[in-house]
């Protein structure tokens, strides 16, 4: 039993080591003795894997190249805007008050949940002459963001086509105008800024995607480093020998051979 308890011991102060690059010790008692990390040790085992971490790295940076310059579809975003205003005819009896301020705070939200409803998008699809099956396509396009502290609404198309995004946003918020004054017999919203063609796509960083890939890269050839180190048990060292067995080196023998093939002296 005795026995069966000290390889145990000797296993798990070989895992731990390796694990962590933490010298264990088990006592008689069955103590643990931890020592401080190593980071020289720490550094040496890295600094002998740097070509393995410096491959690893360039190869995830190239994927990371290839998949944003080549496998990504440029996707352009068109935004227009309209601001909640109090109806012309109520203002000039009686100017605008706190009752209508708040009364348009409210709005907002239910008017950013107005505009992707189907009698909006429905009506501008049969506008556009885009018929009935791009209803759906049109909704999961269009996303509407309130503007904090602001009674203004911004409605956002995002397509391949950026002539297709801006005609979209541009006549949902035409739309909505003419809806909103059907449906609360009120004209209170106007148009703020007037969707144009984007120049440049909205979901397309390549120094964005590259810096990730290479992040990546690096945790990959970190984390490679360390498995390969763990599942490494050959012995290298004396300091590996006292691991193992628990006994002190006397001595060791000098490799002459390795000596006389390199004069100049180095690793050996």
């Amino acid at each position: 039993m005795q026995i069966f308890l000290n390889i145990n011991i000797k296993i798990v102060e070989k895992i731990l080591s390796n694990i962590y690059n933490i010298k264990v010790n088990f006592t008689e008692e069955g103590e643990i003795n931890m020592e401080e990390l190593d980071l020289k040790e720490l550094f040496s085992l890295f600094w002998s894997k740097k070509t393995d971490i410096v491959l690893i790295t360039l190869i995830l940076i190239i994927i990371g190249t290839i998949y944003s310059y080549f496998f990504v579809t440029p996707a352009y975003t068109a935004a227009t805007s309209m601001v909640l205003v109090q109806n012309s005819t109520t203002t000039s009896q009686a100017g605008i008050t706190s009752t209508d301020l708040t009364l348009n705070s409210k709005l907002v939200s239910t008017y950013s949940e107005l505009i992707k409803r189907n009698v909006i998008l429905g009506q501008v699809a049969k506008n556009l002459n885009l018929g009935d099956t791009e209803v759906q396509k049109i909704k999961n396009r269009v996303s509407v963001n309130a503007v904090k502290d602001a009674d203004i609404i911004e409605i956002k198309v995002k397509d391949e086509d950026p002539n297709y995004a801006a005609k979209v946003a541009n006549e949902i918020a035409a739309v909505f105008s003419e809806k909103i004054v059907d449906i609360y017999n009120i004209k209170n919203v106007y148009l703020l800024d007037k969707a144009e063609p984007p120049m440049n796509p909205s979901n397309v960083n390549h120094a964005k995607d590259i810096a990730i890939f290479t992040f990546i890269g690096l945790l990959i050839s970190v984390a490679y480093v360390l498995i390969f180190n763990m599942l490494d048990n050959t012995i290298k060292t004396e300091q590996d020998i006292e691991k193992c067995t628990g006994l002190f080196v006397l001595t060791s023998i000098p490799n002459y051979e390795a000596e006389f093939k390199n004069p100049k002296g180095g690793k050996r």
